[in-house]
């Protein structure tokens, strides 16, 4: 279906919308105001306010064409809901529209979580203090082991996705993936899904999986708390070391030559290395990272091709005209193939 026009940003129908709130949303007082929240290149997410001063967060997925098995609102709205009565902390649920006519594309809306996101080393400053961003580090280490700590079927996302072979079916779907949105030909993404496909370790217990889990997919509070893990639209179920592996691939340090996003927070004095963030998960949670490499080297392939897809949307104009964004992406998808077909090879 074609986007409608809108008076309001790109991507939102404000009438439309603002009409949604009002028969959906209790104790909504109109007029809406609507501001795209600066961050993804996936889903899209927007600030809403009302006369009265509430606040929440609407969650779309990207303008124009999109990837049939991606940007599923429902399902996200589902894992979510699921979560809130847990231990790990999410956004509290406000509603979902499925109904397409409504704002161009399916979406869902939270309560609005106020609190400082690290996305950059500059983002860091507002915790200047070592001791504050070693305590940060340690409660994504323990956010990370929370979410894996969960019983599927008993927080009613068993049947989220199947529970074997999660390295097989990450390496099937994102290797689709990479043929629906490639731009150029670019051997080693190929090459590198052969090789790790012929040593995928043995899965121990399926969890539940992020799937882009990250420092900057989590809102804090003013005292450095985990208020919020938001981005769920790639959990399943699964294999948890994909998710340490991830991680680790975005735990960036100073000194690194390939920096996917950007110049990661964790690259401040006083943030754990990599080494002590896969040491403490290995502690804290009992399990084995022996074969954590391997979920390194699939993290550095599969983010390469997530990219890849951003990639696409800048070279057709979906986030407008900037050369300069996608030669970049086009630069970062390369590096992380390299990187990827490097690390596979360090397995020996």
């Amino acid at each position: 279906m074609a986007e409608q026009a809108t008076d309001g940003p790109e991507g939102i129908d404000s009438a439309a919308v603002e009409e949604w709130f009002v028969a959906s949303v209790a104790g909504v007082e109109p007029p809406l105001a609507f501001e795209r929240i600066a961050g993804g290149r996936s889903n899209l997410t927007y600030a809403v306010s009302d006369a009265g001063g509430q606040r929440w967060a609407l969650r779309r997925p990207p303008l124009g064409e999109r990837l049939a098995s991606a940007h599923d609102m429902a399902r996200e709205h589902r894992i979510i809901s699921a979560l809130e009565p847990t231990p790990v902390p999410v956004p509290p649920i406000a509603g979902l529209c499925a109904d397409e006519v409504v704002n161009g594309a399916p979406f869902y809306v939270m309560e609005f979580v106020n609190g400082p996101i690290l996305r950059t080393g500059a983002d860091a400053e507002r915790f200047p203090a070592p001791a504050d961003r070693r305590a940060i580090s340690e409660r994504v280490v323990d956010t990370l082991i929370a979410i894996h700590a969960l019983d599927p079927d008993a927080v009613g996302l068993g049947e989220l996705g199947r529970k074997e072979d999660y390295v097989a079916r990450q390496l099937h779907r994102w290797g689709g993936q990479w043929e629906q949105s490639r731009t150029r030909e670019l051997a080693l993404v190929d090459e590198v899904h052969d090789r790790l496909a012929a040593r995928i370790p043995a899965q121990g217990p399926a969890t539940i999986v992020h799937g882009d889990y990250r420092l900057d997919n989590m809102i804090l509070t003013e005292e450095g708390e985990v208020a919020a893990v938001v981005d769920w639209e790639l959990a399943t179920l699964g294999d948890p070391l994909a998710d340490v592996g991830m991680l680790l691939v975005y735990w960036g340090a100073e000194g690194d030559e390939l920096m996917p996003l950007a110049e990661p927070a964790t690259i401040a004095p006083g943030f754990l290395g990599r080494d002590e963030v896969r040491a403490l998960y290995a502690e804290r949670s009992g399990r084995d990272l022996a074969e954590i490499d391997f979920y390194v080297a699939l993290g550095l392939w599969k983010l390469a091709i997530i990219l890849e897809g951003v990639y696409a949307r800048y070279a057709a104009g979906q986030y407008g005209a900037d050369a300069e964004g996608a030669r970049r992406f086009a630069e970062v998808v390369e590096g992380l193939a390299r990187a990827a077909d490097e690390a596979e090879r360090r397995l020996g």
